[in-house]
């Protein structure tokens, strides 16, 4: 996907911004619950369902990597949906992806299509991916991680975040050429 000119610094703004409004600066764990509460996003996890919608035991046991979460609307307001069969870290990332969606604005969409099939725009999901990302784990954080070497899990264990999200995030953000220019950089000046 291409983001539109100037997107990603952006997110990193709006990301800023809501950290800000935590009281919590771009070293600091984001817990998205808190900022779901701040942003009176309620977030209900897929057991809480489980005597209304049995069907849901499906997504929790049989086939817990088929569902994450989803954001649903009752008019205008919003509520995420999660899968608490995932690990802690992975629940968080999830979280922030939806985040994503309502920091961004995007407005509700029908889940399936005529044909029943699942309705999925990749522009908009790259967005709430981006944009949870910047949320979750800062270029500040990405930087930390690669100087102090820590491995994916630790960063993940450290920042409540899942090792896919670490490592998305670092690679997204340079972290890795950045701390070695600057260790070059460091050791060749006099």
């Amino acid at each position: 996907m291409g983001y539109y000119r100037g997107f990603k610094s952006w997110a990193k703004l709006v990301a800023d911004e809501a950290r800000a409004d935590l009281g919590l600066t771009r070293w600091n764990r984001l817990d998205p619950r808190q900022l779901a509460k701040f942003l009176d996003i309620p977030v209900l996890a897929l057991s809480s369902m489980k005597s209304s919608a049995p069907e849901v035991v499906h997504f929790l046991v049989t086939e817990p990597e088929s569902f994450s979460a989803v954001t649903v609307f009752d008019g205008t307001k919003r509520a995420i949906i999660h899968n608490d069969a995932h690990s802690p870290g992975r629940q968080n990332s999830n979280i922030g992806h939806e985040l994503g969606h309502g920091l961004l604005g995007h407005p509700p969409t029908p889940p399936l299509d005529a044909n029943g099939c699942r309705v999925w725009d990749e522009d908009v999901e790259d967005e709430a991916n981006w944009l949870g990302g910047c949320l979750l784990v800062t270029d500040e954080m990405c930087m930390t991680i690669v100087r102090n070497r820590w491995s994916e899990e630790e960063a993940a264990l450290k920042y409540g975040v899942s090792p896919k999200m670490i490592r998305f995030r670092v690679n997204a953000s340079g972290a890795r050429k950045r701390v070695h220019r600057a260790r070059n950089y460091g050791s060749t000046r006099t």
